[in-house]
């Protein structure tokens, strides 16, 4: 096992924890920790906020000053979190906190010129100008876009907060000059535009400052389909270079601006490629990026490139000359005086093709619906647009002197039609965001949209974040996947194929599951036991019927569609499917690992989730183009004007609680 070597002692554990101002460890989705830290009930007490009479029993966690204002977090036991202003405890309580600080300060002024081992990479002063403890290397690179991005950290996570928006470093917080214009030279582009972000607090990004490597890799190329892989130095969360159908090269099929990057369909800004271009101001040999599994990535690396040659740049920093891996990276040399065979800190780097980057991760993570948990979440004030096909994005600049000036954000987008000229320009305006649509005469359509009432939620604590060029699906009920987005100003390519009108349903034709028991589904079907499709059986179908269809999905909180089984194409004779039975029917392809399989549930956070299965009776195939992949979507479209009755069956499913 290798990791980044850990601080010696647990003390100045406890003291960066301080030193850092470090909040409570966030919450990840539905508002709990990661499945592995909890409060000690040990140290659990009661504690009182002395104005809202709010009581709440948990451990200590830390204190920062925020405004001037000490603010005190406690841990539940059940792992959330609840911040309060130290002032507003009761007497005893305030006594209590302040016991903490003072033990943790204490801890600091005995620790504070503490022997640090240092991770392999360029060196680091052991202590601060003020002679408190160092910071975490990891943390240097995001450091050097202050104030845009903040670091603070505890002893398993560096917490990056940001806008999300690629700020020059240096400025003045509430000014919008940017490293590199946005979204210029995107031809296939789903009309989203770069919104800030609040990737602050509980909702900020999480380096793992330990990372260890995986006994198993996970590979790009097969899972992380949605949410971030990477953050970069300057807070802007890296994609998958490949999107979430897949298989499409984002930069290949013409979706990223010039420099590598698009906005999902939360309208948040994020790159596909290594940002090199940051090297400039990160510095030679520092990392421009870090992978969600904690190690850093590098700029592009070339095993011949020599250090007093032509392509020293393409060197590795940390003297490496060991061909990179399938996931674009390798191990620096080990330091001296480790055993034989030891290696030094792995780490990625970019290249100038495919996988651009890290092509997955070499570290330990958790992976939840396909993404790396934690993840923050993005929110956009507006409904996602559909493809706008035939625009090419022509300019970004700053709107009414906004940029690069203090005073609320405004952009212009700048995009042709047929050689034509169209604008979309927007500021934040009163809190609200309003939005001038302006065609090539000059005729103008506004629409106001309103930050509190987010209509995009993307990402999540898992991070079910928006894509570029993605497949939201509409819900079996035709409700559609979220607030259905309103008929785009020009020129909008038309709306994904409606789902199949509803039908009665025929006398007998019902479906059922010996899987499923008072409406449950076995534990046997799910991650948490063998994983094995539930087995299906149903009664006589509506007459004229061909053949059938079944798909198995779920609808989350934030409106996402995950689809865990399509069959296409089962015999028109079959009355049930077998559980493990692969041969009737043509199998496509689930959200979950985009495999031609069923996929067990294996949905996050309290409670019971509802999943639900269909069973189409239809008076023709699916017929489905070659070379497209059998999705729920694709399989919907192809059987909207065949279907003769359907069938469900809801069943419910709670993961027990760790």
């Amino acid at each position: 096992m290798n990791s980044l070597p850990r601080l010696r002692a647990a003390a100045v554990i406890a003291a960066l924890l301080f030193a850092a101002g470090a909040s409570a460890h966030p919450p990840g989705e539905d508002g709990q920790h990661d499945d592995h830290h909890h409060a000690d009930p040990a140290k659990s007490r009661a504690w009182t906020n002395a104005k809202t009479g709010e009581l709440v029993r948990g451990a200590f966690l830390s204190a920062r000053t925020v405004d001037g204002v000490v603010r005190v977090s406690i841990e539940r036991e059940t792992g959330d979190v609840v911040v309060f202003p130290l002032a507003d405890l009761t007497e005893a309580d305030r006594a209590e906190a302040q016991r903490r600080i003072d033990e943790v300060k204490a801890t600091n002024e005995r620790l504070a010129a503490a022997e640090v081992v240092q991770p392999a990479g360029p060196a680091q002063p052991s202590t601060s100008a003020d002679g408190s403890p160092k910071v975490p290397v990891q943390a240097a690179p995001f450091n050097a876009f202050a104030p845009f991005v903040a670091t603070r950290w505890n002893d398993r996570w560096l917490y990056v907060e940001s806008d999300g928006l690629p700020h020059v470093p240096g400025g003045k917080q509430g000014t919008y000059a940017f490293s590199h214009p946005m979204m210029v030279g995107i031809t296939a582009w789903q009309q989203q535009v770069p919104l800030p972000q609040r990737y602050t607090g509980a909702n900020a990004w999480q380096i793992p400052l330990n990372p260890e490597i995986a006994d198993k890799p996970v590979s790009a190329k097969e899972q992380l389909f949605r949410g971030a892989i990477a953050l970069a130095a300057n807070g802007v969360p890296i994609f998958n270079p490949i999107k979430n159908d897949g298989r499409t090269d984002t930069f290949l099929a013409g979706e990223l601006d010039e420099f590598g990057g698009h906005c999902g369909r939360a309208d948040d800004y994020h790159y596909h490629i290594a940002p090199t271009h940051l090297q400039k101001y990160v510095g030679a040999g520092q990392p421009i990026a870090y992978a969600l599994d904690g190690f850093p990535i590098y700029g592009v690396f070339d095993p011949s490139a020599k250090p007093d040659g032509p392509d020293a740049e393409k060197c590795c920093p940390l003297g490496s000359r060991e061909k990179l891996d399938e996931l674009n990276g390798h191990h620096a040399p080990a330091p001296e005086g480790l055993p034989p065979g030891a290696k030094g800190l792995y780490h990625y780097h970019a290249s100038v093709k495919y996988p651009y980057l890290n092509g997955g991760m070499r570290g330990k993570v958790t992976v939840k619906d396909d993404q790396i948990d934690p993840q923050p979440r993005a929110s956009s004030p507006r409904a996602a647009l559909p493809p706008l096909r035939g625009a090419k994005i022509t300019g970004f600049k700053g709107l009414g002197g906004a940029m690069g000036k203090e005073g609320e954000p405004g952009w212009s987008l700048e995009y042709t039609i047929a050689g034509k000229k169209h604008l979309v320009n927007y500021r934040l305006e009163n809190g609200k965001w309003i939005f001038d649509f302006v065609d090539p005469s000059g005729a103008t359509k506004t629409e106001t949209y309103d930050p509190t009432s987010p209509q995009r939620r993307e990402g999540g604590g898992g991070g079910r974040r928006g894509e570029g060029g993605g497949d939201r699906r509409p819900r079996e009920d035709g409700a559609g996947g979220g607030n259905r987005p309103p008929r785009p100003p020009h020129d909008a390519a038309p709306q994904t194929a409606p789902e199949p009108a509803p039908k009665p349903a025929a006398p007998g034709f019902t479906l059922s599951s010996p899987d499923v028991t008072d409406g449950r589904l076995s534990i046997e079907c799910t991650c948490d036991g063998k994983s094995r499709a539930p087995a299906l059986s149903w009664g006589t179908p509506p007459e004229g019927t061909k053949v059938f269809a079944v798909v198995m999905h779920h609808v989350t909180r934030d409106n996402d569609t995950h689809v865990y089984m399509v069959v296409a194409n089962i015999p028109a004779a079959a009355r049930e499917l077998k559980s493990g039975e692969s041969s009737v029917g043509t199998w496509g392809q689930n959200t979950v690992n985009r495999k031609n399989a069923y996929a067990p549930p294996c949905s996050q956070g309290p409670g019971d989730k509802t999943y639900t299965i269909t069973l189409y009776a239809l008076s023709a195939e699916a017929k489905i183009p070659a070379g497209t992949p059998i999705t729920r979507d694709a399989l919907l479209a192809a059987i909207k004007d065949n279907t003769l009755g359907t069938a469900t069956l809801d069943v419910k499913y709670a993961r027990a609680a760790k």
